[in-house]
């Protein structure tokens, strides 16, 4: 993984592997390269899950008048 995937924020990311994809299914690709692109995805998405549980966590937490943090749940 390299530290410049991790500094760019999820949008970027998910545009890049987006790219990747798009390279990928046009069939244009070398063997090589469709293998090293394809590890550059999978490192990529495994950012973006990272990033996505992440907020998840932060969004499931509410802060009461206290200070403390709360877990928040929906009903269903």
């Amino acid at each position: 993984m390299k530290a410049s995937e991790k500094e760019l924020s999820f949008e970027e990311n998910i545009k890049k592997l987006e790219t990747i994809v798009r390279e990928l299914e046009s069939g244009n690709v070398m063997l090589d390269d469709a293998i090293n692109k394809f590890n550059e995805a999978s490192n990529i998405a495994k950012i973006c899950d990272t990033k996505l549980k992440n907020a998840t966590e932060m969004i499931n937490k509410i802060v009461k008048t206290d200070g403390t943090l709360e877990e928040f749940e929906v009903e269903e």
